[in-house]
């Protein structure tokens, strides 16, 4: 109980030193520069449509989309945490029409699920981020397959990268299943109008601009970029980190840390992460605006020093090596392959 409480008080104090360094400050020129960027990137993209004409190279134009509509994902993920309005409704509504107008996504959808992954990360039973009918995380999960089901976890890791493929259609399909099917989703249907709307005016766009082959095969590559490129941001940050049993209690510091992975920052891992490369620190303080999250890790990784929390940093290439080892070791059934040291010490 003691080595805990050291843990809770250390969290206070470093969120102490985090909030007198301004590093939970608006950085509202950011923001409007990054929104105002992108929304009009997207709308030249749209122009460029027409302009192009009936050419396969419109699948260039559709890859552009999906990187567009990844980094819009990011800016609503971020609203969804209040890191840009210092009101919450403002962040909400932000969140609620780029995920919906321009996404074709609900916020409700996510924010509930988004927020349980925050709440209990690689948590089994809990965790939702942990739940997938393709992919086994846990040796638990892997143990329920089927037959076929078996057979494929065998070899995930190289199913791994190909399935982040459709992991836009999986999105779209989750949120419309739970708009439709939970009644208690707040601003339920104007959230179904919104994703309507944007579903029928870009198909219709697209129908009218190309012939019926090529505009379904430019909705197919612009959401399977999506999915990549969102899909991938995600993924490397908690998959192959430490699991918590179901039931076992940690303290926010060690479970927020000991469970996420950083990705070592740069210009391209900057854009194809969107802030999602500091982890650790998201988890940690998620109300944090992106451009303080390079401070906030200096912070953070020194207190982890001092209190002998692994921090865990990878380039991108070792997280993705991370990544398909773990599952491939999953798949095997290999028990255990990544079980957190600190479960024991807290467990019963």
């Amino acid at each position: 109980m003691a080595v805990a409480e050291e843990y809770v008080t250390a969290y206070r104090r470093l969120s102490e030193q985090v909030h007198e360094a301004g590093l939970a400050r608006r950085r509202y020129g950011f923001y409007v520069t990054r929104l105002g960027g992108w929304i009009g990137g997207l709308a030249l993209l749209i122009v460029a449509v027409p302009l192009l004409g009936t050419t396969w190279l419109q699948l260039v134009i559709a890859i552009l989309i999906g990187v567009v509509m990844a980094q819009l994902g990011f800016l609503s993920h971020e609203a969804a945490h209040r890191q840009v309005f210092a009101s919450r409704e403002r962040n909400e509504w932000a969140s609620r029409v780029i995920a919906g107008l321009l996404m074709g996504l609900s916020y409700g959808w996510w924010m509930d699920k988004h927020n349980t992954h925050h709440a209990r990360p690689n948590q089994e039973g809990e965790d939702p981020d942990l739940d997938s009918a393709l992919l086994a995380f846990t040796p638990d999960t892997s143990d329920r397959r089927s037959r076929v089901g078996e057979v494929l976890s065998k070899r995930q890791g190289a199913f791994f990268l190909p399935l982040l493929l459709f992991e836009g259609v999986n999105l779209h399909l989750a949120a419309l299943r739970t708009l439709l099917t939970t009644p208690g989703t707040p601003h339920r249907l104007l959230e179904i109008g919104m994703i309507i709307v944007r579903h029928s005016v870009g198909l219709t766009w697209l129908l009218v601009t190309l012939p019926m082959g090529m505009a379904l095969a430019f909705v197919g590559v612009q959401v399977a970029t999506f999915g990549l490129v969102l899909g991938g941001a995600f993924a490397l940050n908690h998959i192959g980190m430490p699991t918590v049993p179901e039931g076992v209690r940690l303290d926010f510091l060690n479970r927020q840390v000991r469970m996420s992975r950083n990705i070592q920052d740069g210009p391209f891992v900057r854009f194809l992460m969107g802030g999602l490369q500091y982890q650790i620190e998201h988890h940690l303080f998620p109300i944090a605006p992106r451009p303080a999250l390079p401070e906030l890790k200096r912070i953070v990784r020194h207190e982890c020093v001092r209190l002998g929390i692994p921090y865990t940093e990878l380039t991108l290439r070792e997280a993705y090596k991370a990544v398909v080892t773990y599952l491939n070791q999953v798949g095997l059934k290999n028990r255990d392959p990544y079980r957190c040291p600190l479960v024991q010490r807290y467990r019963g």
